[in-house]
């Protein structure tokens, strides 16, 4: 696919005179290369509907239409609505910018079908919104989730049972989604840098296991997890039945939480009920 020939994103940005806003958590990329591997992370965007959250001054929104993607943007920064719009000329048709929070908008009603849903997150409600896309029905009106975090919360969405991250984010990331870690982003590619590493996290839905209530799971794991150095006898006794249950399908009371496994914190939500 052609490209046109957009002036550097630096010079877009001097022109509209923007800067990262640290009360919205912008720090922007500006490295084409790096943003367009980015871009390839979901696979072929060729006339694909992608949701893009918090585009900034459009870096990834860039690669995102260069790889062929019709692109839905939804930008708080109004700062940032003139420099998107010359986006959009350039590739017409194919942007759609929404100006607003993105935490008050169903993104489920702005597509006929499932989008892909891209995004340099603004670190200050990343997480929310990670939750909120994995709480949906399943299978999920997405199909498909590619999301910079910080390095951090990348490892505790990934984190294996037993591990210092493995957590209440593990745990709803995994019981019916694949996630992994698709690239280390090292803080000093971001403009300004911040204090911390940062991932891209791809994710893409699996098979929910029958019987499994999510939110019997999510009183599960804030029970287990909210004293996580108790024993599970210790824990679990806010969620009715559960030591219980745990009892009955052979789950040691004497353990804990980190070392329970997706598939027995499944098990468990299954036997509740």
């Amino acid at each position: 696919m052609t490209r046109p020939d957009l002036p550097p994103l630096r010079e877009v940005i001097a022109r509209h005179g923007l800067t990262a806003s640290k009360a919205l958590g912008q720090n922007f990329l500006f490295d084409g290369q790096l943003l367009d591997r980015i871009a390839r992370v979901p696979g072929n965007l060729d006339g694909t509907e992608v949701l893009e959250i918090g585009p900034g001054p459009g870096g990834l929104t860039r690669a995102l239409l260069g790889a062929g993607a019709r692109v839905t943007a939804i930008e708080r920064d109004r700062r940032c609505i003139p420099a998107l719009a010359e986006l959009g000329e350039a590739y017409p048709d194919r942007l759609r910018v929404i100006e607003g929070d993105a935490l008050a908008i169903d993104h489920r009603t702005l597509f006929a079908g499932a989008p892909h849903i891209v995004a340099n997150l603004p670190y200050n409600v990343g997480t929310e919104l990670f939750v909120g896309w994995l709480s949906t029905e399943w299978r999920p009106w997405w199909q498909s989730l590619t999301l910079m975090f910080q390095r951090e919360v990348a490892d505790r969405i990934v984190a294996p049972a037993g591990s210092d991250a493995y957590g209440r984010l593990a745990v709803l990331a995994q019981w019916r989604s694949i996630p992994r870690i698709a690239m280390p982003v090292h803080r000093s590619a971001f403009t300004p840098p911040p204090k911390v590493m940062s991932a891209v996290v791809h994710v893409v839905p699996a098979d929910a296991p029958e019987g499994v209530r999510l939110p019997t799971l999510e009183r599960l794991t804030a029970a287990a997890f909210g004293q996580r150095r108790k024993m599970l006898r210790t824990s679990l006794k806010g969620v009715p039945g559960a030591v219980e249950a745990a009892e009955r399908i052979g789950i040691e009371l004497t353990r804990r939480a980190e070392t329970v496994s997706v598939a027995e914190f499944c098990a468990l939500a299954k036997a509740l009920g």
